[in-house]
């Protein structure tokens, strides 16, 4: 297919998408602001777990714990502010001011993801509902003959189509969000095994000084 055949093509496509969307009614701007908050955030909470690097491998942080100044990049930088502590109180004092600033951020954000997605489905059902009375408006008012029936037919359309997009936008925001939430417990798991290597470290370094 040649590029103007897929331009039409596309146009096509989106004519119909807006011939779908002006038929949802104006429920469909509130499900549409919706999906943009759901995976916007999803989206901003998945680049800020990435940029913590915790992909890093095992072995390397921990050569990294028993030479500091190797370390590189976030996971880097954890380990020469916990080595650089001093003993295994500030250590674990430290890892634990870093679990609240850390971790707490993506509690609230995965939070309000979660309740953005439930409120998908709830909106696309408002929509049916608006649609449903419309419909009920039409019989109770109609004459009949085929104005009636297009203000039915109309009806009938909002109903389905704002809880079908609601469902559209609910069912992959449920996956993203099961996903970031794992991606999350990984993160959780990552700094109490750093935390615990960096304690042994402490001990170990300690152990030395007493034997000097």
């Amino acid at each position: 297919m040649d590029g103007g055949g897929m331009m039409a093509e596309f146009g096509d496509l989106w004519l119909r998408a807006m011939a779908i969307w002006v038929a949802g009614g104006w429920g469909m701007a509130a499900i549409a602001f919706n999906a943009m908050v759901t995976f916007g955030l999803a989206t901003h909470v998945a680049l800020n777990l990435l940029g913590k690097g915790f992909g890093v491998r095992e072995r390397t942080w921990r050569a990294w714990i028993v030479d500091p100044s190797a370390a590189k990049g976030k996971v880097g930088a954890i380990i020469r502010a916990a080595m650089d502590a001093g003993d295994v109180k500030a250590t674990a004092s430290y890892f634990e001011g870093l679990r609240t600033t850390e971790s707490a951020p993506f509690v609230r954000d995965l939070r309000v993801l979660k309740v953005t997605i439930g409120t998908a489905p709830l909106l696309g059902l408002f929509g049916t509902v608006t649609g449903m009375l419309a419909t009920f408006d039409a019989l109770a008012t109609g004459s009949g003959g085929d104005q009636t029936m297009e203000q039915i037919a109309r009806g009938i359309s909002e109903a389905l189509i704002t809880t079908e997009t609601g469902l559209i936008v609910a069912l992959p925001g449920l996956f993203v969000h099961y996903q970031l939430a794992r991606s999350h417990e990984r993160y959780k798991a990552f700094l109490a095994r750093l935390e615990t290597a960096c304690n042994q470290a402490q001990y170990k370094k300690l152990a030395r000084r007493k034997a000097a």
